[in-house]
């Protein structure tokens, strides 16, 4: 399961509000940073219940074709072809996920779906595009999670207009050698 997202460089993911307007100032004609050939990679979808309705807002559903969970506790969230609308825990999705046979789960967010994911130990890969901008506040990169985690660094790749990703292997295995 890969978390892969875009933070602001003091670690916000968006505006408090949900807004992620502030990323179109870092487009570049030509330049998808990666995404295209991620999101071919990818089996399925995770999401939280503001992430889903802050798509839905964008107008056409941007990921047809491919099976995307929501986690909600709002039952009456309107679902669209290929979007399951779920109350359970994130390891009873990974499980369910497992026997489908779904090797490439994408965790678009939010920060506090990939909290409980990384307190369940599910995330194992990371892929963080750092935005360089400071938002001062807003939703963070990840919620309340508990316990420490130490990645291992896999790869960098530095933009022409500051962008930097950051891709990380979870390092459960012990530390780093």
């Amino acid at each position: 399961m890969v978390y892969y997202v875009a933070t602001s460089l003091d670690g916000f993911i968006a505006t408090e509000d949900g807004g992620i307007d502030w990323l179109s100032a870092f487009e570049s004609a030509g330049e998808d940073y990666g995404y295209a050939e991620f999101y071919k990679s990818v089996d399925c979808l995770l999401m939280g219940g503001r992430t889903y309705q802050q798509v839905l807002e964008f107008g056409e559903w941007p990921y047809s074709g491919k099976p995307c969970w929501v986690f909600s506790r709002r039952p009456k969230l309107v679902s669209h072809t290929d979007v399951t609308i779920t109350s359970k825990t994130p390891g009873e999705v990974a499980y369910e996920l497992q026997a489908r046979n779904f090797e490439h789960a994408w965790l678009i967010g939010g920060g506090e779906l990939a909290a409980s994911f990384r307190a369940e130990g599910l995330i194992t890969e990371y892929i963080i595009t750092v935005i360089p901008i400071i938002l001062g506040t807003g939703i963070p990169l990840f919620g309340a999670s508990g316990s420490q985690e130490i990645l291992r660094l896999m790869n960098t790749q530095q933009f022409k207009n500051g962008l930097v990703q950051l891709r990380y292997s979870s390092n459960r295995s012990g530390p780093v050698e």
